[in-house]
């Protein structure tokens, strides 16, 4: 398991339990990780790679409903974890995200599963993001309007 190295521990997630070995030497173990929403549809690892097409994707999913679903699934669990235990499970899915992109990386030949792993890391992502917004009273769509107001965002970083 994970050890954290700077400074002082973080508080485990969720309560403690005997025998556990949850992340960073605590004793909780870990909760099941969100999942892809239903009708999840999985694609390419490579800019300009067709995207496998699925009927069961809903093609007007939007933030919004995607923010509810993952409320409707976990807002039990992720109120008693917090937002400390959540954004430490956050923080997982992005390393293994950063490891899943340098595998399916230019040049690498990367595995039907490693490109499958990919587009379920994205999704853990977005999914565990949707939960640290629910359960901090932030609408993602809200939001995102720092990105679709013209007048709020210039420029772009090198």
């Amino acid at each position: 398991p994970a050890r954290w190295v700077g400074g002082p521990a973080p508080p485990c997630p969720g309560p403690a339990a005997s025998g556990g070995g949850g992340p960073f030497g605590c004793a909780a173990p870990r909760p099941p990780p969100p999942r892809h929403p239903p009708g999840y549809a999985s694609g390419a690892c490579r800019p300009g790679t067709e995207r496998l097409p699925s009927p069961a994707v809903p093609q007007d999913l939007t933030i919004a409903d995607f923010q509810q679903l993952i409320r409707e699934r976990y807002s039990s669990t992720d109120a008693e974890r917090g937002t400390p235990g959540t954004f430490m499970w956050f923080i997982e899915e992005v390393g293994e995200l950063a490891t899943s992109l340098h595998e399916c990386a230019e040049g690498q030949s990367p595995t039907p599963e490693q490109r499958h792993n990919l587009v379920e890391e994205f999704a853990d992502v977005l999914a565990w993001l949707a939960t640290l917004a629910n359960i901090n009273g932030v609408d993602l769509t809200e939001a995102l309007t720092k990105y679709t107001d013209p007048e709020r965002v210039k420029g772009v970083k090198p």
